[in-house]
């Protein structure tokens, strides 16, 4: 990458910092097809963790869509075939995903047709508004406007911005929430592609970390003590937690919102109540004999019965 871009995404890196320090606080958190959404922090990359590239080993299919982009163009998934994909969720008003632009269109500038990059817009504007801040920015990669059903297929979006990593076959291999530094997004696009990169990839099991319903396949979730419970509690506790809804107004099941926002303080008690509530049940007896009054009764104690003598 040439160093004047670097220089130039670097200062962009640190006016962001300036904007978000100067935002407005973590707003409440949303319904997950809401329009308005969080704004990520930035995520400053160790070098240990920008030399590891992560991927998913049960990669899902990136959910399929036909819309039309803010210059009337059609934009498809059946074209991205033998193509790397980032699909970023963004907007207008997120200091993060303007400082996210150069980067991308730079990418794109770099890869051309062996990489799809859209943008997929949250903002309530004017799709004019939002063609014309394009414009300015001289964002050279299609941009599709939010739906509800977009947002659903994609299994919601936490915070802005989101960007999912998609392979030339057509699976997610990953999803970054914040801003992370270019080199991140170039060595996942290299590796993807097969070219060579400065970097170990490593794999792990998507439990939710990419798709809220893979959330039923994780042994823990965030901030929620099992340690005290038995491999058959803590089975029950994550089946409770994985079909009971979280009253925040999310609209996820308590161990979806526990993934999808850790900050959540409700999800958080309702969590550490069904872990409580299950530790403290114990296993009923064996039940069956009836009585007159219609109940079971456990069977006698070996101590009481009687002992029986050979005729």
């Amino acid at each position: 990458m040439k160093k004047s871009f670097i220089a130039a995404f670097a200062v962009v890196i640190v006016l962001a910092g300036i904007a978000i320090g100067l935002a407005a606080g973590r707003s409440a958190k949303p319904h997950p097809a809401a329009k308005k959404q969080n704004i990520a922090s930035m995520h400053a990359a160790t070098d240990d963790e920008s030399r590891i590239i992560r991927f998913a080993n049960n990669p899902q299919d990136v959910p399929p869509f036909l819309v039309t982009d803010i210059d009337g163009q059609p934009v498809s998934t059946a074209e991205w075939k033998g193509k790397v994909v980032l699909v970023n969720f963004w907007a207008t008003w997120c200091p993060p995903c303007r400082a996210e632009i150069p980067m991308l269109v730079q990418l794109k500038n770099i890869y051309k047709d062996r990489l799809v990059i859209v943008g997929v817009s949250m903002d309530d504007d004017d799709p004019a508004e939002v063609r014309k801040f394009a414009k300015e920015m001289r964002m050279n990669y299609p941009v599709v406007m939010a739906s509800r059903e977009i947002i659903s297929e994609y299994g919601g979006v936490p915070a802005l911005p989101t960007t999912f990593v998609v392979s030339q076959d057509g699976k997610v291999m990953q999803k970054h929430i914040g801003l992370y530094p270019s080199n991140v997004y170039e060595s996942e696009v290299r590796a993807l592609m097969g070219l060579p990169v400065d970097a170990t990839i490593e794999t792990f099991e998507d439990t939710g970390q990419i798709f809220l319903k893979n959330a039923s396949r994780a042994t823990e979730l965030p901030d929620v003590d099992l340690t005290g419970l038995s491999p058959e509690q803590k089975t029950s506790a994550l089946r409770r937690m994985n079909t009971e809804s979280c009253s925040c107004g999310c609209g996820l099941t308590l161990a979806q919102c526990r993934i999808n926002d850790t900050a959540c303080a409700i999800s958080k008690g309702l969590a550490a109540k069904v872990v409580k509530e299950v530790a403290g049940k114990r296993p009923s007896p064996q039940m069956h004999d009836v009585t007159p009054n219609g109940l079971r009764e456990a069977p006698p104690a070996a101590n009481d019965i009687p002992a029986t003598t050979p005729d």
